[in-house]
């Protein structure tokens, strides 16, 4: 359940990746808090519903991401599409569209395997 927040919290939360680019400062200003509320204590109460939009705001471009990718297949020489790979891998991978590895941790054995007792100085 969503917990209930004022109308400067849902503001600034709504601008925060919109008008204001990202920058707490000018998402502040524009969700309308006095310039002498510190942005930290904005950011402090709201970082959980920050860190969902974030989340959100990279699944929103990721597919900007794989275009950008699939560019790179289409004009390999593109100038910068070096930057351009690993800034798309980057964000692929944090909105959790990237590569996967997967480790198997199955056994088919079950046994118990048992190690001979330490010889040294804790006899």
């Amino acid at each position: 359940m969503a917990r209930q927040l004022t109308e400067n919290q849902q503001k600034f939360l709504e601008v925060l990746f919109d008008e204001a680019g990202g920058d707490v400062v000018q998402a502040k200003r524009l969700a309308g808090y006095s310039e002498k509320t510190p942005t930290r204590l904005i950011v402090e109460a709201l970082k959980d519903e920050i860190a969902d939009a974030t989340r959100s705001y990279f699944a929103r471009t990721a597919p900007k991401a794989a275009m950008a990718m699939m560019g790179a297949l289409n004009d390999p020489t593109e100038l910068g599409i070096r930057d351009k790979m690993s800034a798309a891998k980057d964000l692929l991978d944090r909105a959790g569209l990237g590569k996967v590895d997967k480790v198997d941790v199955s056994s088919s054995g079950g046994g118990v395997f048992y190690l001979p007792p330490k010889e040294g100085k804790n006899e």
